[in-house]
């Protein structure tokens, strides 16, 4: 999407690609791509920053890698893959550790059990381990991004689903919460009222405000999977793809702002980092919340074939730049992302964890970092427009990276050597 030169004829995009995925496809698959595990996560950010700050994050080339190779050779090219690999491998990790965690809950729920029995379909790295080889393995082996343009669009009408359903249980969950005939319930002592905390603050800043701001930047990345979407786009041309830029992140930004707005007046100070881990603390029996669930469950297991894709391109950029498309290459690359993933989601023990780290350090370089660099590199002066001076824009959004990303590190280094106990700390 860089300037380029054109003596008046129409050439195409790709050489050695012609895009066949529709407008509506690529659509679902880039919404698909910013909508994920970061939506659990917004209302919890929003009770840690107040609903003031939850609104600032309004605010020729067919890989990203070719991008670095083009502003800074092969040490650029190199900085951009590993970035896009370990950020999209944090967020398969973050989506996985969902399954982990709540598909367990909703078999028991179905099972009618009132607890863990200890039995192997109730344990969650037996469970992810089933999920990725029955349902992902099979849709990450799709040779095109486009195909997976049906799952994406399945997907985001179970997100729908989802962020109706805060919005009802906003007007069905008194605050402060009171029993209701559970022995599961949780009782929260009914002295919130007068202490101001079932009320709505603007703005707040608190130990955990350090995790919040990087879960803010890691819901909205989908850098990665841009250039793939516009790769495989039918008629691809840059106001097509704009369009498509357009609709997937205005139609996101509104999902995630209503989902963080009625999640956090539900719950107030009392949300979770994971919000369905809130509700199921009011009545881990609630229908529609098991509902809700499933539904999550489905969504964030079909987004992660999306979010490998980009990861394999740039596996292939990196080891492979000159090779032509092979099927055991295709294969293999898939089967190792999925066994490293795995072993992780096993290892690490908290969500929180992944958002942190990667919101702290892949999210602000893919957001501010590497595309102020790569313009203020690639294009020249005397391309740009004589009144926006893109080029200054570019500057401060690179300042604006390496400062967001010293001071959430620094913050959530602090946290960890202090050791104390973060809210919401729990699996």
């Amino acid at each position: 999407m860089l300037p380029h030169k054109s003596d008046g004829t129409k050439k195409p995009q790709f050489t050695d690609f012609e895009g066949k995925t529709s407008f509506g496809m690529s659509v679902f698959n880039l919404s698909n791509a910013i909508m994920g595990s970061g939506i659990l996560g917004l209302s919890y950010a929003m009770s840690n920053t107040g609903v003031t700050n939850i609104l600032f994050v309004c605010s020729g080339i067919r890989a990203y890698e070719q991008l670095g190779f083009r502003a800074f050779g092969h040490p650029g090219k190199i900085a951009a893959g590993v970035i896009i690999t370990f950020h999209n491998i944090g967020a398969m990790s973050s989506y996985l550790f969902i399954v982990k965690y709540e598909l367990p809950l909703v078999i028991q729920a179905f099972l009618g059990l009132s607890s863990n029995t200890g039995d192997w379909f109730l344990n969650g790295n037996y469970l992810i381990i089933i999920v990725s080889v029955c349902v992902i393995l099979p849709l990450a082996l799709m040779r095109q991004l486009g195909y997976l343009g049906y799952t994406s669009g399945f997907s985001l009408t179970c997100m729908v689903f989802f962020l109706s359903s805060v919005i009802y249980k906003k007007f069905n969950i008194p605050c402060p919460l009171v029993p209701n005939g559970s022995n599961h319930t949780t009782i929260i002592n009914t002295t919130m009222e007068e202490e101001g905390q079932c009320e709505g603050k603007m703005f707040t800043i608190n130990q955990e405000t350090a995790y919040t701001i990087p879960i803010l930047a890691f819901a909205f990345v989908c850098h990665p999977e841009v250039l793939p979407i516009y790769t495989e786009l039918k008629n691809a041309t840059k106001r097509r793809m704009q369009g498509i830029a357009n609709v997937s992140i205005m139609g996101m930004f509104v999902m995630y702002l209503l989902t963080a707005i009625f999640g956090y007046l539900t719950f107030y100070v009392n949300t979770e980092s994971e919000l369905l881990h809130t509700y199921s603390k009011v009545d881990p029996l609630d229908t529609l919340i098991l509902c809700v669930r499933v539904a999550v469950l489905v969504a964030v297991t079909l987004t992660v074939p999306v979010v490998l894709f980009p990861i394999r391109r740039a596996i292939l950029q990196l080891l492979f730049p000159e090779k032509p498309f092979h099927w055991a290459r295709h294969i293999t690359i898939a089967l190792c992302l999925l066994f490293v993933v795995n072993v992780l989601v096993i290892i690490v023990p908290n969500i929180r964890d992944i958002f942190g780290i990667i919101g702290a350090t892949t999210a602000p370089s893919l957001i501010f970092i590497l595309p102020g660099l790569f313009y203020l590199r690639i294009v020249p002066t005397e391309q740009e427009p004589m009144k926006s001076r893109p080029k200054i824009t570019a500057a401060c959004f690179t300042a604006m990276g390496f400062i967001f990303m010293s001071m959430s590190l620094t913050f959530i280094i602090i946290d960890w050597t202090t050791g104390e106990k973060r809210a919401g700390g729990g699996h």
